[in-house]
């Protein structure tokens, strides 16, 4: 029987591939690895992530990736969230401790929530 194996590949979708590469290789730092040409794809780790044209029509408002929890590891959440503050970053909620360590969420130019942890050593 087929059968899923486990999450290989992320993407969102926005209407603006530079203002992604400038988040989410300017201010956040991931690398941009080659792709098709409606997408910026950076090379996360462990999972790939990009950012993609829409395949539909999207508006964008205060609840864009509602109900889908999109986590990134980092080597320091207190140390990322301080930076963003900096940016004048939306932050969703501050660093606390959770199931995966140290955590805070922001908003990205999109209106995406975007969750960081304190990778595990």
């Amino acid at each position: 029987m087929s059968h899923l194996i486990g999450p290989d590949f992320i993407g969102i979708q926005a209407d603006d591939l530079d203002a992604a590469r400038d988040f989410y290789h300017g201010v956040l730092g991931l690398p941009i690895m080659d792709g098709p040409p409606d997408a910026i794809v950076f090379d996360s780790k462990p999972i790939k992530f990009a950012v993609r044209k829409p395949l539909v029509d999207i508006q964008p408002d205060d609840k864009m990736g509602w109900g889908i929890a999109l986590w990134f590891a980092c080597d320091d959440a207190e140390a990322l969230h301080d930076m963003l503050v900096e940016k004048h970053i939306a932050i969703a909620f501050a660093p606390k401790d959770g199931p995966f360590g140290r955590y805070f969420a922001f908003i990205d130019p999109f209106g995406y929530t975007i969750t960081a942890h304190t990778a595990a050593a």
